[in-house]
């Protein structure tokens, strides 16, 4: 039998086993508490349904844009083994500096403050 059919069978076996162990075997309890939407320990003082605000979503996108940043920089350092690490670096700059042009844009209109 070939070695990945074979670790593919086994990997989906455990996969199997452990999901209907862990349907057999849990506990299930509901109760007031449990099925409430806070479990932080206080009652809840308005509407759960109230939208975000605009701001939060801001944030999200900038935090997944400088993530993302930093998976496009991360092979950097073998990058730099090229035939021509000066453009290597020069793409790098590029992409730095028109996210740091981004942010400050950003910073400067005002986006990234929490209260007006």
């Amino acid at each position: 039998m070939n070695t990945i059919v074979l670790m593919m069978v086994l990997s989906t076996t455990l996969s199997i086993i452990l999901t209907a162990l862990n349907f057999w075997l849990a506990q299930m309890n509901p109760n007031s508490e449990k099925l409430s939407p806070y479990e932080c320990g206080f009652d809840p003082l308005g509407s759960a349904r109230l939208p975000f605000s605009i701001r939060f979503f801001l944030v999200a996108i900038l935090f997944l844009l400088f993530d993302l940043e930093i998976a496009l920089l991360l092979p950097l350092p073998w990058a730099t083994q090229l035939q021509t690490p000066t453009l290597t670096l020069t793409w790098t700059s590029i992409l730095i500096l028109l996210l740091t042009l981004g942010l400050v844009y950003e910073w400067a209109q005002g986006g990234l403050e929490w209260a007006e």
